[in-house]
This record gives structure tokens, sequence and C-alpha cells, in this order.
């Protein structure tokens, strides 16, 4: 039998099972990041005592081994056998999508020692899309970390930055404005007037650009290994 508090909804009662607690996590995690994530905080999104909790899950551990495989489930695919670059441009959009959704996992996907179903099928997936396309295994080493380092790297960017999206930039930049005035910051302030801050501007399309010089880089080094 299930300790739940009384005063538990009807919407919300029901069997605990060990999804609903790894969907309570993940709600957790996605409001207020990893460090809200603990066994208490889960029990009392899940309106249960905690050691009810712990009838599913070991630890915190358990919970973000799980988590983490739950990331690597809504990221694309791509097709081995299809053509390479289109299949990994899409598998990068949407490895960017999904960190966006879930901005505490951008440092822990490659850092689980346990890795689930999903994380394991990924790998497996988008190394059999290079080496099917004729990538060495060095080349399969270099293209995938590269990838994943810009993927990752532009998603941690991302999530710093202090606004949301290009309507928000002016209310942000208005004070930095006012930190340059005194013309000790030349270029930087010829920048923001003459580009930044141009109607139409926005951040989130310097990925789609820097991808494609990445894909590009790449592709010229698959070219000379197979010369």
């Amino acid at each position: 039998m299930v300790e739940e508090s009384p005063n538990t909804s009807g919407a919300a009662r029901g069997r605990l099972t060990r999804e609903r607690v790894l969907r309570a996590a993940l709600v957790v995690a996605d409001s207020g990041g990893l460090g809200s994530l603990t066994i208490r905080s889960l029990a009392r999104e899940l309106d249960v005592k905690p050691m009810s909790v712990y009838h599913h899950v070991a630890n915190k551990g358990e919970i973000l081994d799980a988590l983490v495989d739950a990331v690597f489930g809504e990221i694309a695919l791509p097709t081995p056998g299809g053509d390479w670059r289109t299949e990994l441009e899409r598998r990068a959009h949407s490895a960017r999508a999904a960190l966006g959704r879930h901005r505490w996992a951008i440092g822990l996907l490659e850092s689980r020692i346990s890795p689930g179903p999903a994380n394991l099928r990924h790998h497996d997936t988008v190394i059999a899309t290079l080496r099917r396309a004729g990538f060495s295994a060095e080349m399969t080493a270099h293209a995938y970390a590269l990838l994943d380092s810009y993927v990752y790297g532009f998603a941690l960017q991302e999530a710093a930055l202090p606004f949301e999206g290009p309507d928000s930039v002016g209310e942000v930049a208005e004070p930095i404005m006012d930190l340059m005035s005194s013309g000790e910051y030349p270029s930087l302030m010829n920048m923001a007037t003459s580009y930044y801050l141009q109607p139409g501007y926005d951040f989130a399309e310097e990925f789609t650009f820097g991808l494609e010089l990445v894909l590009d880089g790449i592709q010229r080094r698959l070219r000379l290994q197979t010369t």
C-alpha cells in the first residue's frame, strides 16, 4: 500500500510507480535545477512521504541516471545509411532543443557511468551513422567529439544569457550600454549598435552558422581521409 498524504487530490492520487517518480523528478529538475532535486522535494511534488519514494529509487544517483536517459530519449536519432551530414545536422538541432528544455542536463549527458538504454542507443546510432558514411574509427571519434563540444557548448552559453529571445535584449542591454558610454570600448559599442541591437537579431541563429562551419570542416577532413 502506497503511503500518501490524506490531502492528495483525486487527479494526483494513485499508485506510486517508478515511472511516476521519474516524471515528477523531471518536473522538479526543470523548474528548479538539480540543486532543488532531493528525495524530500520529490516527495513534496508527489505529495507522498519520502520513504515512499525510496521504494522505487535507491538514491539521487539512480534518479540522475534515469533523467539523463530520458533526455537522450528526446533527441532525434540519425539514420545510419542516410546522408551523414543531413542526419547529424538534424540530430544537433534536436539535441540543442532538448537541452533548452532541460538546462540542468547540459553538464550531465556524458557524465553517467551507468548509462541507460536510450543513452547507449543514441551513442551507438551516431557512431553507426558516421561509420557507414565511410568515417574511419579515428575520424568518427574526432567528428563525434567536435559536434558534441559545439552543441553542448552553445547550449551552455545560451542557457547563461540574461535574456530570453530577441524581444528582451533591449532591456538587458540598456544598463550595459550606459557602462560603455564613456567611449572606452568603441569596438564593443559599435558592434552593439550596428548589429546586436538591430531589429531582428537573434542570438539563437548563431547556432546554425556555427554548426555549418563545423560540418564543413568535418566534411573536408573526410575527403582527405578518402583521397
